[in-house]
């Protein structure tokens, strides 16, 4: 039995930094990963489309692995290129005889293996050692992995490997994928795995695999990285790899060098980026997708987990894990949509309002600053006082428009202690943790798609008064958004990134509605505030 180590920790690991980590360390890492033994060193990217920067692991052609590389001894060591098919063409590839690099990997999403692997065939003419590297193995059904396999036995490439792209396999799946390729994939084709730590599984599956792979005489590759540094949730510890080989298969990696190579350049890394196993991740190895459409629901800051991960339920085929944005966002908002007849709740909060002067309440910093100001006019003007998606501690509000459900989720406890004097008056995307709420409004008639804050609940909030007969409405703590540098908050955990981005276009958008509503309701700002009226 044939077991070989390869670190990919210059390639995959620079999808954090991308591939900026500058040339001295490219040099170190690469030297202490030879030292150590290691059996194959992926140095990077080889795409068309990035220009050749020596401090970067991502260039070109392969000329430019011989200017940043070109002084390393490789000693036993073999380097590798990665191509993903279609950013690199076969013209910015050298004759291997010509190359620093002994081989290059191909990684490929099933739909284009027909031409990827023509291109597999294209670099081994060439004297590479030619990886053909399946992207999302759990992506393939048996069926197209046979199809697969009938192409990899024509080309016969040094080795096809199972990428487990997110994270998503438990040894079983695993082992299915693996038994399908050991008995008809070629017995001169090595077989090997590429890990995601998703499901923290990456180093036991590794070593599930090679145990499993005990006795074969094919060659197993196993990829892993120093101190697990990869796309997302990171791979397999390559340092923890080689010291499984050591102790259980008399191999003599020399690990003191790797744990150098993480001491002197990695930690610093990994303090700045934070890659490995967490909820991102998590989530959507859980819900076998893209975790792209995990970073869009959160990023959303709208939602609980619970609501993202019944979105996620709803991804269909292939569409799971090939992001398409409007994709997404159209389930996201067919399931913000609630639709219902709120007629009669619009009269019941008619009475509730009626006689009162409103006093709207935002979580702007001004609810700080202006303390003393907002104080005295409630001691003053008596108003029914609204908070909007928080409950001010400061000030004794009446009523609380809820409108976002990851706020209203982590102020329960609150809400829950306060529920005999706290009306609760929210749109029809969320759903209460115990019983009803006392107001429940139609969510889609509030919103506006085409803004760039399609749910800000600012605006909802004086649509909701307009339509319950209010004309006149009292604000604080409404500050509007200001540099894309400085919190917009009272409480730091308010604050929502897209919301700085975008600031200036929702700014616009609100100052827009203000104009329209007037002569419908007159808006009184008693604190500072940088919208227009």
């Amino acid at each position: 039995m044939k077991i070989e180590l390869l670190d990919c920790t210059l390639r995959d690991g620079g999808y954090h930094n991308d591939w900026n980590f500058g040339h001295n360390t490219l040099i170190n890492v690469t030297e202490r990963v030879v030292s150590a033994g290691v059996d194959f060193m992926e140095l990077g990217f080889l795409d068309q489309r990035r220009p050749f920067d020596i401090n970067r692991s991502i260039m070109p052609d392969t000329e430019c692995m011989r200017k940043i590389y070109g002084k390393v001894d490789s000693k036993q060591t073999k380097f590798v290129g990665m191509i993903d098919y279609g950013t690199c063409d076969i013209s910015n590839i050298q004759p291997c005889s010509e190359s620093f690099l002994d081989g290059i990997r191909v990684i490929f999403k099933k739909h284009l293996r027909e031409p990827a692997m023509q291109l597999c065939k294209q670099l081994k003419d060439l004297g590479y050692i030619v990886f053909s590297q399946l992207v999302s193995i759990t992506s393939y059904t048996d069926e197209e992995l046979m199809d697969l396999i009938r192409l990899v036995n024509e080309v016969k490439p040094y080795a096809v490997s199972m990428v487990d792209t997110y994270g998503l396999l438990h040894s079983s799946g695993l082992f299915h994928f693996y038994e399908i390729l050991d008995k008809y994939v070629d017995s001169s084709v090595a077989l090997g795995y590429h890990s995601h730590n998703n499901f923290q599984l990456g180093y036991a599956n590794s070593i599930e695999l090679i145990n499993h792979h005990k006795g074969k005489e094919r060659t197993l590759l196993c990829d892993g990285s120093l101190f697990g540094m990869g796309k997302g949730a990171g791979n397999a510890p390559i340092e923890l790899l080689c010291m499984y080989m050591n102790d259980n298969y008399g191999k003599h990696y020399q690990l003191s060098q790797l744990l150098e190579a993480i001491d002197t350049t990695i930690m610093d890394l990994f303090n700045k980026y934070h890659w490995g196993y967490s909820m991102k991740p998590f989530i959507a190895a859980s819900n076998d997708c893209h975790p792209n459409y995990v970073s869009y629901l959160l990023d959303k800051k709208t939602l609980s987990v619970k609501s993202i991960n019944e979105i996620l339920c709803q991804l269909q085929g292939d569409k799971k894990l090939l992001y398409d944005k409007n994709y997404i966002e159209q389930l996201y908002i067919d399931y913000q949509k609630n639709t219902l007849n709120d007629d009669s709740v619009y009269t019941e909060l008619k009475k509730l309002f009626a006689n009162k002067k409103i006093l709207v309440v935002g979580p702007g910093k001004t609810i700080d600053t202006q303390a003393e100001t907002i104080g005295n006019f409630i001691k003053k003007e008596q108003p029914f006082v609204i908070s909007i998606n928080f409950i001010p501690e400061k000030f004794n509000t009446k009523a609380i428009f809820l409108t976002n459900s990851k706020r209203y989720n982590q102020q329960v406890t609150a809400i829950t202690e306060r529920k005999n004097e706290l009306q609760l008056i929210a749109t029809s995307n969320l759903t209460r943790t115990n019983g009803d709420f006392d107001y429940t409004l139609d969510y889609e008639s509030l919103i506006d798609r085409s803004a760039p804050f399609m749910d800000n609940s600012f605006l909802m909030m004086l649509k909701v008064l307009m339509r319950a007969g209010v004309t006149e409405v009292a604000l604080a703590g409404l500050d509007g958004y200001s540099s894309a540098n400085e919190s917009n908050y009272f409480m730091s955990q308010m604050e929502y990134e897209f919301l700085k981005q975008k600031g200036e276009d929702i700014m616009a958008d609100v100052n827009k509605n203000l104009q329209s509503f007037k002569g419908k309701i007159s808006l009184n700002f008693i604190t500072p505030t940088l919208y227009r009226y």
